[in-house]
């Protein structure tokens, strides 16, 4: 990023940062609690990102859907989760959304000049 960031980017760098913040706690904790921390990040770097005009936030577009869509998947596996108990079958699915995430956010990053 050439210019100087305005609020909107600024805004969206911080709920993206808010994101890694808790996949990070995830990896290092395995406490499921985190994931309620991950998807209200997740909403949160929604809201900036789909209303921004800003080119440099319409450049990393597709890598935020990422975001969004394996956000929604580990949603969606959780719920079948019987009694909140996560198995092999789901904890292996939870590892590729998670990494999925991650993968994106470090792309994005790098988008933004931010790594």
């Amino acid at each position: 990023m050439n210019d100087e960031p305005n609020g909107t980017v600024l805004e969206f760098c911080t709920q993206l940062a808010r994101v890694n913040r808790a996949l990070a706690e995830l990896y290092r904790t395995g406490d499921p609690s985190h994931f309620t921390e991950l998807n209200g990040a997740v909403k949160a770097l929604h809201a900036v990102e789909s209303t921004a005009k800003e080119p440099v936030l319409e450049a990393v577009r597709e890598e935020c859907k990422v975001i969004y869509v394996n956000s929604d998947l580990i949603v969606k596996l959780l719920r079948t989760t019987e009694d909140g108990v996560i198995d092999k079958g789901a904890q292996k699915g939870l590892d590729k959304f998670m990494h999925n995430i991650d993968s994106a956010v470090v792309n994005i990053a790098g988008a933004l000049g931010l790594v």
